[in-house]
């Protein structure tokens, strides 16, 4: 009897907790950019994306912890802040050279980059890969996002 409720529950069980995880991935793609501006959102994305070892998010949380210098307010506490995020995503971009979504968190951040920080020699690389890959994009809130960032990199 036990054996018969875990063998028709679990899928189900894994089949709510993989839709939930989607839902968050297209929260966190919704807010990105609001994450910049808004410091409680950045830190409540950050403190989210800490729980799972799923490496696009792995990528989103280097990109909000990069994010997450401009809040800070010690000179000190900017950097670490940066240089924490900016080794999560290149350790994430290393892993999977051919994702799209990785690809687009990596560009973000070295477009909004200052430039004595001395992050952006990929952007040329990833506007094109970014660029020929972009029909593969099936999340229409990612689309919108790489195509907004794409229209400003020019």
């Amino acid at each position: 009897m036990i054996r018969q409720i875990f063998t028709y529950c679990l899928p189900i069980l894994l089949f709510f907790n993989i839709q939930k995880d989607r839902g968050d991935l297209e929260f966190v793609r919704s807010n990105y950019n609001k994450a910049m501006v808004d410091k409680d959102l950045c830190a409540l994305m950050i403190k989210d994306l800490q729980q799972t070892d799923e490496n696009i998010a792995f990528a989103y949380l280097g990109g909000l912890e990069t994010v997450w210098a401009k809040h800070a307010l010690n000179p000190i506490l900017k950097l670490k802040a940066f240089n924490k995020g900016k080794r999560k995503i290149e350790q994430a971009v290393q892993k999977e050279p051919e994702n799209i979504e990785i690809r687009f968190i990596r560009l973000s951040v070295q477009k909004h980059a200052p430039s004595f920080l001395g992050y952006n020699d990929n952007m040329k690389e990833d506007i094109s890969f970014i660029q020929t890959k972009r029909q593969e994009i099936k999340s229409q809130i990612l689309l919108n996002n790489v195509d907004k960032l794409l229209k400003y990199s020019k």
